[in-house]
């Protein structure tokens, strides 16, 4: 038993749909949450300049005596996670793309994976699509804008409908059927492409990897012995009142919050 907190960070909102489904699974677990906002977006950052955030937020949840990190953003885990699992003695888990369930699930084997540039350029990417993607098509489509309209509260708008038809719109009329969230932002966006393309399969992989938090916890015998809820420390690096504004416009409402202080 461990009664240390969680680490997770994310370069904002996106994580967050990290965070809600560990906390479903596990809810009497603590966790500390960095919003690196102040440096959002990572996705058109050089992977170095992601490296280099991800090692200093690292070093910060350490701080917090965290007994595991969680990297809820794929492009961070592409860039950095295989050099943070090399650095530092504390297990990590990180975002995967789906593309395996995508191949697996998709009838006619036409599968979008919708990421952002740093996503698409990492090894990781490259790696997973070369092992789990045989037999498929699969299409990389930049999903431009979109992590910004999340972290703004826009979801469920007007604006991310259109978005998201110009970003997907080409590719279903031609005959894509999966599409794959390889961004944690997106999450928050699949009701929108779901209302858009009806009887599209979509594959988010933000449940699968809180799942894999808790089992690298229970094979470490690293469960917190509380049996009360677990409460969230949440660090945001950049406007504060702007981030707790875009959570609420998103309809997000951690339970058990409070400030940082750890």
């Amino acid at each position: 038993m461990d009664a240390r907190p969680v680490g997770m960070f994310d370069s904002g909102i996106g994580g967050i749909s990290v965070l809600e489904s560990f906390q479903r699974i596990a809810p009497n677990e603590d966790i500390v949450y960095f919003a690196d906002t102040a440096w959002f977006p990572y996705g058109p950052r050089p992977a170095a300049e992601v490296r280099k955030r991800s090692f200093a937020i690292t070093h910060r949840l350490l701080a917090s005596d965290v007994k595991l990190v969680v990297v809820a953003c794929n492009t961070a885990s592409g860039a950095a996670i295989t050099d943070l699992r090399e650095a530092f003695d504390i297990p990590f888990v990180g975002m995967v793309p789906g593309v395996k369930p995508a191949a697996s699930r998709s009838p006619s084997g036409n599968v979008v994976i919708l990421a952002t540039e740093g996503t698409f350029d990492g090894e990781l990417y490259t790696r997973v699509v070369e092992d789990f993607g045989r037999g498929a098509k699969i299409t990389a489509v930049p999903g431009t804008g979109l992590a910004a309209l999340v972290e703004v509260g826009a979801a469920g708008t007007e604006q991310a409908r259109e978005a998201i038809q110009k970003a997907l719109g080409a590719h279903v009329r031609a005959g894509i059927d999966t599409v794959v969230l390889g961004c944690t932002h997106y999450h928050f966006l699949a009701a929108d492409i779901a209302a858009e393309f009806p009887g599209l399969e979509i594959i988010d992989t933000s449940e699968s990897v809180a799942r894999r938090a808790v089992q690298v916890l229970d094979e470490r015998d690293a469960r917190s012995p509380s049996q009360g809820p677990g409460a969230i420390s949440l660090i945001v690096s950049g406007d504060r009142q702007a981030f707790d504004e875009a959570l609420q416009r998103t309809g997000i409402a951690l339970k058990h919050m409070e400030e940082a202080t750890r």
